[in-house]
């Protein structure tokens, strides 16, 4: 199997892992996520923001670093459902909190998914830029590279093994925020990891994923600091 085939192969394992990162905390005791993130309308907005995210930052990006051809982007896509979702919600006046129960399945798809491009080489767009150090790998170009992929991969399973260790002590925080707690630890390490790749350059020495990277954290940053008075007003709307 070639590299295009194990990239194929391991997006679906990545849904797949997604997926059954989702059945496990639907079997969680305690854990109420909102319903509406269920709902047939919110799935296909989220779907087709993800997507549209995707291919337009994915795409532009290829463009910016001088290539051609369409691309995709894991980045791409959740800054889409993110926007989609955002919108859907304000203009269907839905104020509750919809993303609690993606937390895990996001960071697991993550984990999985990045393993594909690691082993779709050169193709795929999202090596690293050369390296010395000893774990550099040789992409099929005769140099050694950041095997930027991996690192990704294993800070997403990191993050999916202290949510699951946090949804088993019952960390309500965590758990209640848990889908922004896991947009923030992503924005931050993959703008680090941004640096290691051969992206062109949009904002000084930033890339475009870069500046995507802050905007997610950014978000992020503003859903927790504005979680403890948001969670106040549903208790008082409930009393």
């Amino acid at each position: 199997m070639g590299g295009t085939g194990l990239h194929a192969a391991f997006d679906l394992a990545a849904w797949f892992a997604a997926a059954a990162a989702a059945f496990w905390l639907s079997r969680r005791k305690n854990l109420h996520f909102p319903r509406q993130s269920l709902e047939l309308r919110y799935v296909a907005v989220l779907l087709c923001g993800a997507g549209l995210g995707a291919f337009l930052f994915g795409t532009l990006n290829l463009w910016l670093s001088g290539q051609t051809g369409i691309a995709r982007s894991v980045e791409g896509a959740l800054a889409g459902g993110i926007v989609a979702v955002e919108l859907h919600k304000w203009l269907a006046g839905i104020s509750v909190r919809t993303g609690a129960r993606f937390a895990l399945p996001l960071a697991v798809g993550i984990a999985v998914g990045r393993l594909g491009c690691y082993f779709a080489g050169l193709d795929d767009f999202t090596y690293g830029t050369p390296t010395t150090l000893p774990w550099g790998h040789d992409f099929g170009d005769g140099i050694l590279r950041h095997p930027v992929q991996l690192y990704e991969s294993a800070a997403m399973a990191a993050f999916a093994i202290i949510y699951v260790l946090a949804v088993l002590r019952h960390a309500d925080f965590i758990i209640e925020n848990g889908f922004y707690l896991a947009l923030a630890y992503y924005g931050l390490q993959r703008f680090a990891w941004e640096f290691l790749k051969p992206y062109g350059p949009v904002l000084g020495p930033l890339t475009l994923f870069h500046l995507l990277s802050l905007a997610v954290l950014a978000y992020a940053l503003v859903m927790l600091a504005r979680a403890p008075s948001l969670r106040l007003t549903d208790e008082r709307a409930a009393a």
